[in-house]
C-alpha cells in the first residue's frame, strides 16, 4: 500500500493545520515515517485521526515540547488501527442505537438523522481488510455515508453553522492552503464534519 499525492499533501496540510502554519512542510524523517506506515497497511485518514488526537493532548499540557515529529504519533496510529480492527470484527452491534441516546435534541428526534447515524455506524462495523479488495469500495461507501449524516446536522444547525464556518476558514488560511483548492475542500470536508458531529454530541 502507498499513499496518493492526494492524501501526502492532505497528511501535510493536517500537520500544518495543527501547529496553525508554523510547521507546513514535513522532513525527510516525517516522509520516511509515512512510508512505514504505508507500508503497515494504516489508511491516511487514521494517521489523520491519529494526529487530532495527539495534538488534544498536547494542548493539556502546561509546557508542550516545541519540537513535533510524525514519529510522536506512534502510540495513536497503533490505537486507531486497533480500533479499526475492532470495529470490523464487530459487525452490527446494538451499540448503533445506544450511542445514539447521547445526542443533542432537536436532532436526536429526527429519525432521519437517525436512520443515517444507524446506517453509517454499520458501515464502519463492516469494513472489509484494508489489502481487501472490495475495501475501497466499502470506504467510499462509509464516507457517503457520513457526508449524509453531516449534511443533515449542517442543515439542523440552520444560521448557528455560520459562525462555526468562519472560524474553520480561519483556521485552514493559517494553515497556508490555497482556498477552494484540492486539499482544502479535502480538510474542510474532514473538519467541518468533525465539527458538525460535536456540536450535536454524535460520537465518531
Amino acid at each position: 500500500m502507498a499513499y496518493s499525492p492526494e492524501e501526502l499533501d492532505w497528511v501535510e496540510a493536517e500537520w500544518a493545520f495543527h501547529l496553525h502554519g508554523r510547521s507546513a512542510f514535513l522532513s525527510r524523517e516525517d516522509f520516511l515515517q509515512l512510508q512505514a506506515w504505508a507500508a503497515d497497511g494504516i489508511p491516511a485518514d487514521a494517521v489523520v485521526a491519529a494526529m487530532e488526537a495527539f495534538f488534544q493532548r498536547r494542548a493539556k499540557r502546561a509546557r508542550p515540547k516545541a519540537f513535533q515529529a510524525l514519529s510522536h504519533l506512534e502510540k495513536d496510529v497503533q490505537k486507531a488501527r486497533k480500533l479499526r480492527s475492532a470495529l470490523s470484527k464487530a459487525g452490527e452491534e446494538t451499540i448503533d442505537l445506544q450511542a445514539w441516546d447521547c445526542v443533542v435534541s432537536p436532532f436526536r428526534e429526527d429519525p432521519l438523522a437517525k436512520q443515517a447515524f444507524v446506517a453509517w455506524r454499520h458501515l464502519q462495523g463492516s469494513a472489509p481488510a484494508p489489502d481487501s479488495p472490495a475495501f475501497l469500495d466499502h470506504f467510499d461507501a462509509e464516507r457517503k455515508a457520513l457526508h449524509h449524516l453531516v449534511d443533515l446536522g449542517e442543515a439542523a444547525l440552520g444560521p448557528r453553522a455560520e459562525p462555526l464556518r468562519d472560524a474553520l476558514r480561519q483556521r485552514l488560511m493559517e494553515a497556508k492552503l490555497e482556498p477552494e483548492g484540492l486539499v482544502w475542500r479535502r480538510a474542510w470536508s474532514h473538519h467541518w464534519g468533525k465539527l458538525v458531529l460535536e456540536v450535536w454530541g454524535i460520537p465518531g
